[in-house]
């Protein structure tokens, strides 16, 4: 399973809606929000997975945004239903944000605990001790690999984040993952990331130089069959901040003579309309390149999973 993690923002949650409406994300793949505010994107977010019975986790205790600091359990919880997962940071407000699941008979083995710093181990024992959560998240650490006995899901960030988008011309193409090939005979029930986003959480925005689009793809790297790379399509005119359109135009178009070299099995719907857009001229905003990545992203997982598993697909 893979379980990609992410904070909540509009562009994300507009990838995540469109997704799940479009039937994109297969079963192998459940998406984890930690919310970090209660808007109207949010709820068709959400309604877009309970509408298609397709899984959904939901952090109740969010360490970052305007619902972080324990406040927003109660907020959270009406939106956790059968296609929903309650799931929970372990730290010290974990207990309060369980409570409350507990008094709705939702047992701690209901629960997808994210563990990402060992010294909540107590706390996680304490929650845990007698049936493990339905999935557990953490970072390779050997401590918390020791404690963390069932239905474990190894958590990292994929994305190597630079300083501004033109440093990626330094580094055009890169390798992103191997999780999805090594899980299963390292003992784990799945893997998890930020996707090309990042964990870094930042709300400001600013007018960027350079435009730059993230696309993860699979290759064959040193004899090693469908490892995950990224490659950064970066615009070339980034003395200053005037015309983003035509720097677009400029990092689409890379992509475009990218993927027209042979790499078709790389196509999805979201990298589709990307390529549309360098072959109109459009430029759809800086938030829905952003969305259109994410969604080729988890849609090219979803379908290698899927194929796994004896689907059809990659």
């Amino acid at each position: 399973m893979y379980f990609p993690y992410f904070r909540g923002r509009q562009y994300e949650l507009l990838a995540l809606r469109e997704l799940a409406q479009s039937g994109l994300l297969g079963g192998h793949v459940i998406p984890i929000v930690e919310p970090i505010k209660l808007t109207s994107t949010f709820d068709g977010a959400v309604k877009a997975f309970t509408d298609k019975n397709q899984l959904l986790a939901l952090i109740l205790n969010p360490a970052v945004g305007d619902l972080s600091g324990g406040t927003a359990i109660g907020a959270i919880l009406p939106y956790i239903s059968g296609s929903v997962i309650p799931s929970v940071i372990m730290g010290k407000d974990t207990a309060s944000a369980i409570r409350p699941l507990f008094n709705k008979n939702i047992l701690g083995e209901d629960v997808l605990a994210v563990m990402n710093n060992r010294d909540f181990l107590s706390e996680y024992h304490d929650l845990f001790g007698n049936a493990p959560p339905k999935y557990t998240l953490f970072p390779d650490e050997r401590q918390i690999r020791r404690a963390v006995n069932a239905n474990k899901v190894m958590f990292e960030d994929k994305f190597k984040k630079q300083g501004k988008n033109a440093d990626y011309l330094n580094q055009e193409d890169e390798f992103y993952s191997d999780d999805h090939l090594y899980f299963n005979e390292d003992g784990f029930a799945g893997f998890s990331d930020y996707s090309i986003v990042g964990n870094e959480y930042d709300e400001s925005g600013f007018a960027p130089r350079a435009v730059a689009i993230h696309i993860v793809y699979f290759a064959d790297d040193d004899n090693v069959k469908n490892v995950l790379r990224i490659r950064h399509f970066v615009s070339d005119t980034n003395d200053d901040v005037s015309d983003v359109a035509g720097k677009f135009h400029e990092a689409v178009m890379k992509l475009k003579r990218w993927y027209d070299v042979g790499q078709s099995r790389q196509r999805t719907t979201a990298l589709s309309t990307l390529l549309a857009h360098a072959e109109n001229g459009y430029y759809p905003g800086l938030p829905t390149i952003k969305k259109l990545s994410i969604m080729h992203h988890l849609e090219l997982v979803g379908r290698y999973l899927d194929y796994l598993s004896g689907g059809t697909g990659n």
